[in-house]
């Protein structure tokens, strides 16, 4: 299955769509694939060229850089969803289009450095906060707007999930960028 998960059939999609997620990350920790992640971009573009970063695999798809950014936006969001979830009871959950924000937030103007180092801050920040939850606050959940009820927990694996298809994507970008 494609990972892609437009908003436009999010709805329609969403259960294939994490059941998807949850078996590639199969029984990994969520916690060390995405503490993982940020080295581990890291080492998969260094040395790539400012051409290569911003081009994009194919016609309307997006660039290595487009794909960092959107790793750093991530987990601005679903930083804010699980935060939310724990300072609230059980509250509504907006979902986004990715895609809008990578058009509209023009990511693939920005600087690699910069967004790099945004998402390692994002990323260690998140995870201090999250390895100082209980196991009752990791099982609160909130509402979904496309996916139904979801808890801080199961939040956790979707990321580490996501993390995993983007670090597949950014594989496949350059291997398609490269000649």
């Amino acid at each position: 299955m494609s990972f892609s998960n437009p908003p436009r059939y999010s709805a329609e999609n969403a259960a294939a769509y994490v059941s998807a997620l949850l078996d590639l990350l199969g029984d990994r920790d969520p916690i060390a694939v995405m503490a993982s992640t940020p080295a581990t971009v890291a080492e998969t573009v260094r040395g790539l060229s400012d051409e290569v970063l911003r081009t994009p695999e194919a016609e309307n798809k997006w660039s290595v850089l487009q794909v960092v950014q959107h790793l750093a936006d991530s987990e601005l969001v679903y930083g804010y969803r699980m935060r939310l979830i724990v300072a609230e009871d059980q509250p509504g959950i907006p979902g986004y289009d990715q895609d809008a924000w990578a058009t509209n937030l023009q990511y693939n103007n920005l600087a690699l450095l910069n967004v790099m180092a945004d998402l390692t801050a994002m990323r260690t920040m998140n995870l201090r906060w999250l390895s100082a939850l209980s196991d009752e606050e990791l099982d609160q959940w909130g509402m979904h707007s496309e996916r139904g009820q979801e808890s801080v927990r199961h939040i956790l694996k979707l990321l580490a999930a996501h993390d995993l298809v983007h670090l597949n994507q950014i594989a496949r970008i350059k291997a398609a960028v490269i000649d």
